[in-house]
């Protein structure tokens, strides 16, 4: 006898009317494990992961057939990552953060709902019933775990390859600063998590292209040629003021973290700008998917 409620409620459901299921309870649908699960087996995460982790091994290869500076000459970015296990982790940070990291932002972020529209199954899953709000949140916080573990594995795999390869000497910033490898590598995984911060714009305007298209390339992409815009204005010196104010213009602000006394000024502003710019449009990407019509 329930069978005909059931049916009845998940058709209004999808329809915007009629009774839900019985027991349905919306906090219980779509469970965070469940959703990770899932996330986890897709070839994307795990493809992401690797290359996650077999950069810093490109990189340590790379170096080993670089011939090395001559006498006498300045010292270069490359000389100074093969100074440490600590210095490694910082070039491969600086190396990946501009392009490489704001990528694996936006793919995670950017393939949470169209991913779902182009399989068409956005539509199944909102006749469950999952509320659209919780669909949203459960996949933004699921995108947000692998995205962080993604930018944090890579300074914990970068500074296991550069300490097996040149050792747990001190880490040298480019004023000349050491700072013990304990705490260069604690500084180092501070910086990621600041880049995290910091990309949390590029995460919510995925978000919002994610709601806007069925096509999760679109999205992806259109979150990464916003970062790489962005980026090209803040060269523009003739824009004087303007610049503080893009998302990108304290994208570096992490190199502070590595000097023995740490200059929290321009961290803070990154981190304020990059939570406002989120925070808008965060809330513009829940407006347009609490209104958008699901045919797909």
């Amino acid at each position: 006898m329930s069978e005909p409620s059931t049916v009845t409620g998940t058709v209004g459901a999808l329809t915007g009317g009629g009774p839900a299921p019985t027991g349905y309870r919306p906090g219980r649908t779509l469970p965070l494990r469940v959703e990770l699960a899932r996330q986890f087996r897709r070839r994307r995460t795990q493809v992401t992961f690797g290359l996650v982790v077999v950069l810093p091994i490109i990189l340590w290869v790379a170096f080993s057939l670089a011939a090395s500076s001559p006498p006498g000459s300045a010292t270069s970015l490359v000389d100074l990552a093969k100074g440490s296990g600590g210095n490694f982790a910082v070039f491969a940070l600086f190396a990946s953060a501009s392009f490489l990291l704001v990528v694996v932002v936006a793919l995670f972020f950017g393939d949470t709902v169209a991913s779902e529209a182009s399989w068409s199954s956005l539509r199944y899953l909102l006749a469950a019933p999952i509320p659209r709000p919780r669909l949203l949140r459960q996949k933004a916080i699921v995108a947000a775990f692998l995205a962080v573990a993604a930018i944090l594995l890579l300074p914990l795999v970068s500074l296991l390859v550069g300490s097996l390869a040149y050792g747990t000497g001190d880490l040298v910033s480019v004023t000349g600063e050491s700072l013990g490898f304990w705490t260069g590598a604690g500084r180092v995984l501070l910086g990621a998590l600041y880049i995290a911060v910091n990309l949390s714009w590029v995460a919510a305007l995925a978000v919002l292209l994610s709601v806007s298209t069925d096509a999760p390339l679109g999205a992806v992409g259109g979150a990464v040629m916003a970062s790489i815009v962005s980026q090209i204005l803040d060269q523009i010196t003739a824009l004087e003021g303007l610049r503080d104010y893009l998302p990108t213009h304290y994208g570096t602000a992490w190199f502070n973290l590595l000097a023995g006394q740490i200059d929290w000024g321009d961290i803070t502003r990154g981190v304020f700008g990059s939570l406002t710019w989120a925070l808008v449009l965060g809330a513009a990407a829940v407006w347009r998917f609490e209104r958008k019509d699901i045919t797909s």
